[in-house]
């Protein structure tokens, strides 16, 4: 009653215009009408307590969703205005927040991963043997077992797996199962036949063959290049296999809250599984896919014929690798190893090369994602940045480090003052806590990890999983910014604690800082009117309860696009 009284008056006001106005008039009349009529009711609302993501408005108690986007934030009697017959509200939970947006995954991968032989959690070398035979058991003869993710870590004292451990229970089965950081792997003998490797298979540059003590026989154990002639000989997933995965990935997605993804590394036959579940509407996150770097050229002409994609699938640039992992001892350091004396880790792509394909892409308008994790792996590719971006000019360019594992002190103040971005991944910070110290001293793992000191130095700091490396889950990688405590529980105060952060530095870096990584900060990461409808609704109040609980939040309810693609039993 009181609009139409409000919009009465001002009509009334308007009934003897001035005469130097009576040719606009109509248009007035028109817009004071349209200012009476009320807002369309949402097809969604939520209250509860809400973290927008917001820097001008971080906590509301609504949220209103109309067709696929944000239509109003704000205190609950705000928005309840915008409740109609056909509103659907939905229970808050214990806190919304935006969906969570994973910077760095395998997502492909991890869909094949979940319906393959899982040895990320098997404690001894029997285990693993145990699972390896029982999953064989299932197969056709002539059927791959490949990922795994198995951890040596966890069997100390018994080193590497070996050919000779599986050999016995994988006859007519090739095997190549992979250590959880994808830097090295397993195969069995006949695996190894398949791809021609043994006594006489010289070593490559930036990779190893692992061999038996005292000989040139191979265990079986390939790391980083040395993985190429077991790759060439994998047969490809067909077009439905492709498409299973990507049905199983998505829906571990979303009982995560994961409504947005990067993809890394992913090839053209990754894209199209992606493209037919975006045709055929059953695309259920976002995604960005970040091509090979050798393949820059191919893109380029890609992008420039077709676009860079749309709000669900976009094409976002190219990722290449300066170097190995701290766990494979392939990682690049300015000193040696101390578990390893003899090596210092290595490039897995020649710097010359790594320079030029950089330098390309970017004259090419593409944005670069390159994997470094030791800190001389880091310096070089810094020092790629800095020469490139000079050469080139000034341009919205977004460099990103994927891992930014190990940083000199330096190299910290460089991310930032070169507004690289640090894309991070926060739970093997808790997972690689529990050994690094063994590998590279008490000094160098001052600023492993630096979420802190990256963050107090100015740096866009992005978090992700690089799943299936580590749980796709983000409340663990929450947990692990948060506490830093380490998976074995031998830390309970935080491996390295001066480098713990905040709850919502955690919940930036999950979201607005992945739209800012990706190109979408425009509208995604945030619940601001405009902005895309993906959010999450968590069981509790994460800047509340005891840090120490925090990876016991569970999702209640995932929305993507505005619609509901998760609901917790």
């Amino acid at each position: 009653m009181r609009n139409s009284r409000r919009c009465a008056a001002s009509l009334s006001c308007a009934s003897r215009p001035p005469s130097s106005l009576s040719g606009i008039w109509p248009a007035a009349i028109l817009l004071a009408l349209a200012s009476c009529r009320p807002a369309p009711p949402a097809d969604t609302v939520i209250f509860g307590r809400i973290w927008t993501g917001d820097t001008a408005r971080p906590w509301v108690e609504g949220v209103a969703i109309r067709d696929s986007a944000i239509a109003a934030v704000g205190d609950s009697a705000e928005v309840a205005r915008l409740v109609g017959p056909e509103t659907d509200i939905l229970p808050g939970g214990g806190m919304i927040v935006p969906g969570f947006m994973d910077g760095h995954t395998h997502f492909l991968s991890g869909g094949f991963q979940l319906a393959s032989v899982d040895l990320r959690s098997a404690a001894t070398p029997e285990e693993f043997i145990r699972r390896i035979r029982e999953y064989a058991a299932t197969l056709q003869s002539g059927e791959w077992i490949l990922g795994g993710d198995w951890d040596h870590e966890r069997w100390p004292g018994a080193g590497l797996p070996r050919r000779d451990w599986i050999d016995s229970v994988t006859p007519d089965n090739p095997v190549f199962v992979s250590r959880l950081d994808g830097h090295m792997g397993l195969a069995n003998s006949l695996a190894l036949s398949l791809a021609g490797v043994g006594d006489t298979t010289a070593d490559v540059a930036g990779g190893t063959i692992v061999r038996y003590s005292g000989g040139r026989r191979p265990t079986g154990v390939l790391k980083d290049n040395a993985m190429g002639p077991i790759y060439r000989v994998l047969p490809d997933p067909s077009a439905s296999q492709l498409d299973s995965a990507l049905a199983r990935a998505m829906a571990h997605a979303a009982e995560h809250g994961v409504t947005a993804i990067a993809e890394m590394n992913g090839g053209w036959s990754n894209w199209a599984a992606y493209r037919r579940a975006k045709d055929a509407g059953r695309l259920t996150l976002r995604v960005t896919l970040y091509h090979p770097l050798a393949d820059w050229r191919g893109l380029a002409d890609t992008v420039a014929a077709n676009g860079r994609g749309d709000a669900w699938l976009g094409s976002g640039g190219l990722k290449g690798f300066v170097d190995g992992s701290l766990g494979s001892t392939t990682a690049a350091f300015f000193d040696p190893y101390l578990d390893e004396p003899g090596t210092s880790g290595k490039f897995v792509t020649d710097e010359a090369v790594l320079r030029e394909a950089i330098g390309g892409a970017d004259s090419a308008g593409l944005q670069v994602a390159i994997h470094a994790i030791g800190d001389r792996a880091n310096a070089v590719l810094l020092d790629i940045f800095d020469s490139v971006a000079t050469a080139h000019g000034s341009r919205d360019r977004r460099f990103r480090i994927e891992h930014a594992q190990h940083l000199r002190p330096q190299d910290i103040e460089r991310v930032a003052n070169l507004d690289v971005v640090a894309s991070m991944q926060p739970y093997h910070a808790i997972d690689d806590g529990r050994w690094a110290q063994k590998r590279i001293g008490a000094e160098r793992i001052k600023t492993t990890y630096a979420f802190r000191s990256l963050l107090d130095a100015g740096a866009m700091v992005a978090f992700g999983s690089d799943w299936t490396v580590a749980p796709l889950d983000p409340i663990l990688g929450i947990y692990g910014a948060v506490t830093r405590r380490t998976i074995d529980g031998a830390n309970p105060d935080g491996w390295v604690p001066e480098q713990r952060i905040t709850v919502e530095e955690s919940l930036r870096a999950y979201t607005a800082a992945n739209a800012f990584a990706t190109y979408r900060e425009a509208r995604l990461g945030r619940l601001a009117p405009g902005y895309l409808a993906d959010l999450v609704i968590l069981d509790r109040d994460l800047t509340t309860v005891a840090p120490e609980t925090l990876d016991q939040a569970r999702v209640l309810v995932t929305v993507v696009g505005g619609r509901v693609v998760y609901r917790r039993p």
